[in-house]
């Protein structure tokens, strides 16, 4: 059984109602089961191409790692998903600081590794991933950003974050430096679970509250599902490009062995 065959996904890309362009970009890979979500920064045309970079280095990158592993039996570890990510940040640094059209262009990424009965999150930015289980809503990364270290500094109240000018100052991004740091977790995914990858053109613009009611109503259409997160993003403003990405664990996954078993397995005890 092929990882698309427990998996439901479905992605929606969109420029809002006031930016005239998009800079986002989503790539999805249902064979090894990777979801990739990147907001472009730098303005037109830039933005768009190092989010276009970072979605397909990345894909990339993971799926000759996939490979190579089931090839000589070594095993994949979250190492190799920082790798991934690092590899697309130097390509868009260079790129950024070799041609003028590009200069000062860079990229959030969120992105899921599903396999066995596991994911793995990685993130860099405030591109967001979330959970829904047993209907309720959790948000699984952190993020990289001046509010929200502000935020746990204490410096600003929850009610005044969301009306802070500070939202969208970011403090990682891929192509700023030469090398980033990439936050990865892993854990267990379950039959049921829907997780849910955006930009913040979604969460700045919808209430948490609002997405998880959205989330519980059509967990059974998930297609539906992410039209509908755009839709209210842009009834509340559409302030900036909204990219929704939702992935419904529909049963267990294949039995952990070889390739996979053999990755999980060192990660758990790494």
């Amino acid at each position: 059984m092929k990882i698309r065959n427990a998996l439901t996904i479905a992605s929606l890309s969109d420029a809002g109602l006031v930016r005239n362009f998009n800079e986002d970009s989503v790539a999805v890979d249902e064979d090894i089961g990777l979801v990739v979500v990147a907001d472009g920064m730098g303005g037109y045309k830039a933005g768009d191409v190092a989010a276009g970079m970072a979605t397909m280095i990345v894909g990339n990158e993971l799926k000759a790692q996939l490979g190579e592993g089931r090839s000589n039996g070594n095993p994949v570890s979250a190492e190799a998903i920082r790798a991934a990510v690092n590899r697309a940040n130097q390509s868009i640094y260079h790129a950024a600081h070799n041609r003028a059209q590009f200069q000062g262009m860079g990229a959030t990424l969120v992105m899921a590794l599903f396999h066995d009965d596991m994911v793995a999150i990685a993130h860099a930015g405030d591109s967001r991933a979330y959970r829904l289980r047993h209907d309720k809503l959790e948000q699984l990364t952190v993020d990289h950003s001046l509010l929200q270290e502000q935020l746990e500094m204490g410096l600003i109240s929850a009610e005044d974050a969301r009306v802070s000018h500070n939202r969208n100052l970011v403090t990682r991004a891929l192509g700023v430096n030469q090398n980033i740091v990439v936050d990865v977790r892993q854990e267990r995914a379950l039959p049921g679970d829907i997780y849910l990858l955006c930009t913040d053109g979604l969460n700045d613009m919808v209430d948490d509250a609002d997405i998880e009611l959205a989330m519980v109503s059509l967990q059974e259409n998930i297609p539906l599902l992410v039209k509908q997160l755009v839709i209210m993003a842009n009834d509340n403003g559409g302030h900036d490009n909204i990219s929704v990405a939702a992935i419904r664990v529909d049963r267990p996954f294949p039995a952990r062995r070889g390739f996979w078993g053999r990755f999980f397995s060192a990660w758990r005890r790494g």
